[in-house]
């Protein structure tokens, strides 16, 4: 009987690792093998002649200095937050930190619809602009320039540092920068001697992941860079789609995946780095309250100025789409998601999109589930703690996380297109791209909270005649209970707001509301552009209540996202 449960139990073990081989290194080896051989022979010589070529090198130097530039910029925003959520405690703090949240989990394509109604011609304040001067056009001309893209980029990544770099600042004793201040040291000596070398670790592993994700950015760059800036993630899918130039496209994968790949080894060095004993402290006991009317200025300013970027741009969109057009606020924009007014064959109507996301979200909840529990059982054994093979595993579930969604899909396309894995046309694809982007989150998410239950607790329940599936269901899902929750939100809006992969291999008859709201950009029309905004706000709001379910059931600190 117990050899039949540990065969049963190495089959379930299985699973995961033959999603990850059938759905994740399958179609990146055909991508490999494509651009190794794009005419079914070696050729490397084509290969290096594509890489080599100006063309490349000229989408490679773009995606690298703004992905650079971005990261700067992000820090700049993000630093002086990271120290105020850090060392001040004041009223508001847990809802102000989630209200900075929403940016990183609503979908690319919404972030970049609510900069172009704060900030395109049509845009709030060029219209203020225009009414208080009297000026004939608009004065803010951002829309397909660079700097845009910068500002996007940091509005979406700046709670990467406030969470990494402000939760590591959060937890440093303080009575190391109390002891050289006695010392005689003052406050710029105390800072550049005492606390940046400590948390040099955390603003290098946050500028890395800031860094990875602007080089890979596709829906922002794809919508407000227009046909002048395109990153590598852009120039895949305009190859793969536009031109079908499949092989350029591949090559394009493949030095994209050489480059985030270096990236994810220099992130895990430095993580394994920072892993130094140091005497860190409880986030209660090292936040005070603000003394002097300084220190409240302080708190104030920065927290205005982070408002301000992270929530206008979302408060604009939310009011554009009842106030666009000439005519008092209406719901018109919200009430044509309910119609189908051009009867084409392959038109959708918004409100079905709406119903695909969640069906697709649902479907993504839970296999991710499934395939993140049994994952995180597997790293988490208590045999296993310590063994070579959690130590391959661990990045292995990791890997999907820093990998494009866009050459994720492309993968797709030109690896499962013959039997038995012919699912070109098959409406599974989407929600399998979503689980391998979702999986990460679900493990990280779980993971913590058991490799933190007390193993005394399995073996009682087992000394006293419990079966192993009534130790699951009575001693580990009740602990791990709240876990599984934040990781089904976070499967939930990662699908909810996924655009790149999905942009390639999605159904013309079954969009989700990422791709509808992306496609009614792209029509003529007011009505088309209220659509779009009006659903970018169903979406946004979705987003958000998901978010909020995350801190309300997070268990403390635990989690690593």
């Amino acid at each position: 009987m117990s050899a039949q449960l540990a065969r049963a139990r190495s089959l379930i073990y299985l699973l995961p690792l033959a999603f990850l081989l059938i759905f994740y290194f399958y179609p990146l080896a055909s991508i490999l093998g494509m651009s190794l051989a794009p005419d079914g022979q070696l050729d490397l010589g084509a290969l290096f002649d594509m890489i080599f070529s100006p063309y490349v090198g000229r989408a490679l130097w773009f995606t690298t200095w703004q992905a650079l530039a971005s990261t700067a910029l992000t820090l700049l925003l993000g630093m002086p937050a990271a120290y105020v959520f850090a060392r001040y405690a004041f009223p508001g703090k847990s809802l102000i930190r989630a209200l900075t949240t929403i940016p990183f989990v609503i979908p690319t394509v919404v972030a970049a619809t609510a900069f172009t109604t704060l900030l395109g011609p049509r845009g709030f304040i060029n219209e203020w602009l225009m009414t208080a001067f009297g000026l004939p056009e608009p004065p803010v001309s951002l829309l397909y320039t660079v700097w845009i893209i910068l500002l996007v980029h940091a509005f979406y990544n700046a709670t990467v540092v406030v969470r990494i770099v402000g939760g590591f600042w959060a937890n440093l004793d303080p009575r190391m920068s109390e002891a050289a201040a006695v010392l005689g040291a003052n406050r710029w000596r105390v800072m550049w001697e005492i606390t940046f070398p400590l948390l040099m670790p955390a603003i290098v592993a946050a500028s890395l992941l800031v860094f990875l994700f602007c080089f890979t950015s596709f829906g922002v760059v794809l919508i407000l860079g227009g046909p002048r800036y395109a990153t590598l993630e852009v120039e895949i899918y305009r190859q793969a789609v536009n031109f079908f130039n499949l092989p350029l496209a591949a090559v394009l994968s493949l030095v994209q995946l050489g480059f985030t790949f270096i990236v994810m080894v220099v992130y895990t060095r430095i993580q394994a780095r920072a892993s130094i004993p140091l005497n860190m402290r409880p986030q209660s006991s090292t936040a005070r309250r603000p003394a002097n009317w300084r220190q409240w200025l302080v708190v104030g300013v920065v927290n205005t100025l982070l408002l301000i970027v992270v929530m206008i741009p979302l408060l604009a969109l939310a009011v554009r789409s009842v106030t666009l057009g000439d005519g008092p606020p209406t719901l018109r924009y919200y009430q044509a998601l309910t119609e189908n007014p051009t009867q084409d064959i392959f038109f959708v109507a918004p409100i079905q999109a709406i119903r695909n996301s969640l069906l697709i979200a649902f479907v993504v909840v839970v296999i991710s589930l499934a395939l993140g529990l049994i994952s995180a059982y597997l790293l988490a054994g208590p045999d296993r703690k310590d063994s070579r093979l959690v130590g391959w595993l661990d990045p292995l579930f990791l890997l999907p996380l820093g990998t494009s969604a866009v050459t994720l899909g492309f993968g797709y396309i030109i690896a499962l297109d013959e039997p038995p894995l012919d699912l070109r046309t098959s409406l599974l694809l989407v929600p399998i791209a979503h689980t391998l982007i979702a999986m990460p989150f679900v493990v990280r998410s779980v993971l913590p909270a058991l490799r933190g239950l007390n193993p005394r607790l399995r073996e009682g329940a087992a000394v006293l005649g419990a079966s192993p599936t009534r130790v699951l269901r009575e001693i580990d899902l009740p602990i791990i209970g709240r876990a599984l929750l934040v990781a089904a939100v976070f499967a939930f809006t990662v699908s909810m707001g996924e655009f790149g992969a999905t942009l390639l291999i999605y159904r013309p008859e079954f969009p989700t509301m990422s791709v509808a709201i992306y496609r009614a950009l792209g029509q003529p029309g007011m009505l088309n552009y209220g659509r779009a905004l009006a659903m970018s706000t169903v979406l946004m709001l979705v987003c958000a209540v998901g978010l909020l379910f995350i801190e309300r059931f997070r268990i403390g600190d635990i989690g690593e996202f």
